[in-house]
């Protein structure tokens, strides 16, 4: 067996005011073929698993180039296109294979292209013809588009948020993937539309019930080979914008149509119920003060570069300061060029400084304060699950009992050796400002005396009633209450 492998990922808010070029996908990973490096980012793992199983069966896996972004606004134009040319230009040279296994999000959104995902899978099933397996993995934080659907023989998407899963659902479309090739099954895909958007933590409930459904079923369901929820990503204005649920069958469509249907009204009966409660940032430091020890992780949920926004926002830190609070840590406030005062400046300095609440209304205001230059690291990386996550160059600045991390590239929050990469302890810390809205929770609950979930300022479209959407269906719950009437 001849088998293609590639990757193109990013996840598009298309109300970020940050625009996405190719730097952006090199500054997180564009891997040529055959560079790609041992450990996978969020949406690559279907190469580095491949790499396990084609060794294993004994099959030639050809790699075509790896490239992730971090979630930001729309792509170029000519960046997609290039990106997608050199992928495409790889499977043309690759040919005759016996199968396509690619890595994507599913959520990307380029300069005239509101479906790139689409449209690539489209061009790759007309290289390899009707009758060549190809099918992805996917982030559940996408649109799934009938575009897409018609493409592809099957998808599975990341059944875990946070994403801790996305090594093992690699395996799990290599495993079906192999049964396919060797003839042993025959996949087809069925799709319900839950007709609404929501978003949906797992690692509480009433979400985490249903995905261990979810898993319960796949393996006692004669025929059936996986079942996934689309959550879909209300942040990227596009026509199919929305939440789906997913079966891949044994050639037993009916019964993936019927269990689809079952679950996605499941589903949508528990809509409005799946979101920790959040509180405004006064609140949030209300309570981070009063707790008896630490550390206190206040989420900046909104301002989280996972979804798109820039990372920049400041209403927190500035109400923490207007506190008095000390034995704080933040991490991290998106700031290049701040990065590169402290640099220029170096380690021990003590440099005015002004950062933060550049990219957009509704962020805070920046931060002006003498600051000491505690420490700097170039292309720092925090673990997230079994891969790592680069925030680029760093700086470590504290002023008036408060440590802030500043970085140079965009990321979430996911873990905290963030703090420890810059040379922080985050157990000796009272509180830490984290921004992520729930890829932190692995990670964090194990060292957390507390968790607060807190909606500061207005960096993130959250509220999808009251979104100024262009493209995006409005006969999906909550823009309208009855989507069935």
């Amino acid at each position: 067996m001849r088998i293609f492998t590639a990757a193109l990922a990013t996840e598009t808010n298309t109300f970020s005011p940050i625009a996405i070029d190719k730097r952006a996908f090199e500054a997180s990973l564009h891997a040529k073929p055959g560079q790609h490096p041992v450990t996978p980012t969020l949406c690559t793992a279907p190469i580095t698993v491949g790499r396990e199983v084609c060794a294993r069966e004994g099959w030639t896996l050809i790699e075509g180039t790896a490239s992730w972004a971090d979630p930001a606004g729309l792509v170029a134009r000519d960046t997609y296109e290039e990106l997608r040319d050199e992928i495409i230009e790889q499977l043309q040279s690759a040919m005759p294979v016996d199968g396509v296994v690619l890595g994507l999000h599913g959520a990307m959104v380029a300069q005239g292209y509101d479906d790139p995902e689409g449209d690539l899978l489209t061009r790759v099933r007309a290289i390899v013809g009707p009758d060549v397996l190809v099918c992805a993995e996917l982030d559940p934080h996408s649109h799934l588009t009938a575009k897409r659907a018609e493409a592809a023989d099957f998808f599975v998407y990341f059944k875990e948020f946070p994403h801790t899963d996305f090594v093992d659902r690699a395996r799990d479309l290599w495993a079906i993937a192999v049964r396919a090739l060797k003839g042993e099954v025959r996949p087809v895909m069925s799709v319900f539309d839950c007709r609404m958007i929501d978003v949906f933590p797992t690692s509480k409930q009433p979400m985490r019930g249903f995905v261990d459904r979810l898993s319960a079923l796949e393996a006692t369901r004669e025929g059936l080979l996986s079942l996934s929820v689309v959550h879909g990503f209300m942040a990227g204005d596009v026509p199919e914008m929305g939440t789906r649920i997913v079966a891949v069958t044994d050639d037993h469509k009916p019964m993936g149509d019927a269990l689809t249907e079952e679950l996605g009204r499941e589903l949508y009966s528990m809509r409005g119920t799946f979101m920790v409660a959040q509180v405004d940032e006064k609140t949030a430091v209300d309570a981070a003060l009063a707790a008896p020890h630490g550390p206190v992780v206040i989420a900046d949920v909104w301002d989280n570069p996972g979804g798109g926004t820039a990372g920049d926002a400041t209403v927190i830190l500035e109400e923490l300061m207007a506190r008095g609070a000390t034995g704080a840590a933040v991490g991290t406030i998106w700031d290049p060029i701040a990065v590169q005062i402290c640099f220029a400046a170096g380690e021990g300095a003590v440099i005015p400084l002004r950062f933060g609440a550049k990219s957009a209304p509704h962020t805070g205001h920046p931060i002006d304060a003498l600051v000491t230059v505690k420490g700097l690291v170039r292309n720092a990386e925090m673990k997230f699950g079994d891969s790592f996550a680069p925030f680029g160059d760093a700086a470590w600045v504290h002023f008036d009992g408060i440590d802030v991390i500043l970085n140079s590239t965009r990321a979430q929050s996911f873990d905290p050796s963030l703090f420890s990469a810059l040379g922080i302890n985050p157990t000796s810390k009272k509180i830490l400002l984290i921004k992520s809205t729930n890829h932190f929770y692995d990670s964090f609950s194990r060292i957390a005396s507390e968790i607060i979930y807190c909606s500061a300022g207005k960096p993130y479209p959250n509220r999808p009633a009251e979104t100024a959407y262009r493209k995006a269906r409005r006969d999906i719950w909550p823009m309208v209450e009855n989507p069935w009437a």
